[in-house]
């Protein structure tokens, strides 16, 4: 938990905490009964119920949930990761992943500065498409914190859920005119489509080797979100003088990251019994649905109304570009 929220007392919390709490309820419970991404209905649910961010009643619990629970959920986000993950699939997977994320990213920034949009907009896009979805881009929104943050990581969340899904019905379809063996659509699907869970939908309704080997492909792209935000937060460290640094709350090894990284590793040399794991990652899956309902209670209509078409198509192009770099690098045999 941060400084901020360590300094309210307990009993101011609870009402906005059981608020955002309430809502992810709500849109799990949508989720099971309509077969969507649980992240969507809490977006939505969560700016339906914007006017309770400006209540004092409910203000701190709303920022302890988008902020303390969201780090601590990224943290546990490392015992997905394992050393033989690797190995399963080879070096070539590994340095398609290595060469795909930092490709998607840079063609973001690129595509940003060239139709005048904040290059920093197309560096949280490009994290979020290349990595990990909803859990990426609110990763790099805390290592980078900035005006219009918030408003910028629900409209990347809410694009790229879309995207996603769109992506899980429509891959699968696209692969049987390719020709692939079960092995490369495993690898196709894992390093283009955005959530873990639309990946693991996607593959396992392809084959179940084609589902094996897409879910590893993508905790390797999740393994990525250690040097991507590593690397951002330490950019952005070193242009800020110290007391903007200290203004900004931008630290050199973020918490969550340091929490990330020693999980990864504890899970990695086998010390996390699976069904510790298996019980955190749920954990894990849970506080991201509260911290995007509490992101969307901070967030209004009008917010994401204001950014305008050409960022919503910065995202798209960007899922279209991941996708092309994946399948051209699997069929050059590769």
């Amino acid at each position: 938990m941060n400084e901020r929220a360590a300094s309210v007392p307990a009993r101011t919390i609870i009402p906005g905490l059981v608020a955002t709490v309430v809502v992810a309820l709500a849109a799990t419970y949508l989720s099971d009964h309509y077969r969507a991404p649980p992240v969507i209905f809490a977006l939505l649910l969560g700016m339906a119920l914007n006017a309770l961010s400006s209540e004092p009643r409910y203000t701190p619990g709303i920022d302890l949930s988008a902020r303390s629970l969201l780090r601590l959920s990224v943290a546990l986000l490392g015992l997905r990761i394992t050393f033989s993950q690797v190995g399963e699939l080879g070096w070539s997977t590994a340095a398609l992943v290595i060469v795909a994320v930092p490709a998607t990213i840079g063609f973001g920034w690129l595509f940003a500065r060239t139709f005048k949009l904040d290059s920093r907009f197309g560096v949280l896009s490009g994290g979020a498409v290349g990595i990990c979805g909803a859990s990426a881009a609110m990763a790099i929104a805390v290592a980078w914190p900035r005006k219009d943050s918030e408003r910028d990581t629900v409209l990347v969340i809410a694009c790229i859920t879309t995207f996603s899904t769109i992506a899980m019905l429509l891959y699968p379809a696209l692969l049987s005119h390719l020709h692939l063996d079960p092995s490369q659509a495993g690898r196709f699907l894992g390093g283009s489509i955005h959530d873990v869970a639309q990946v693991v939908a996607a593959g396992y309704a392809t084959s179940t080797k084609s589902g094996d080997t897409a879910t590893i492909v993508k905790l390797m792209r999740v393994a990525m979100l250690l040097p991507v935000v590593l690397a951002i937060s330490l950019a952005t460290a070193r242009r800020l003088d110290k007391a903007t640094r200290a203004r900004n709350k931008v630290v050199l090894l973020p918490g969550f990251l340091l929490g990330f990284v020693a999980l990864a590793a504890l899970n990695g040399f086998n010390l996390v019994p699976p069904q510790v794991s298996a019980a955190l990652t749920e954990v894990s899956r849970w506080l991201l649905v509260i911290s995007v309902a509490a992101l969307g209670m901070k967030t209004s209509a009008r917010d994401i109304m204001s950014v305008g078409g050409t960022a919503i198509g910065l995202i798209a192009a960007e899922t279209v570009f991941l996708a092309l770099v994946v399948l051209a690098w699997i069929l050059t045999g590769h």
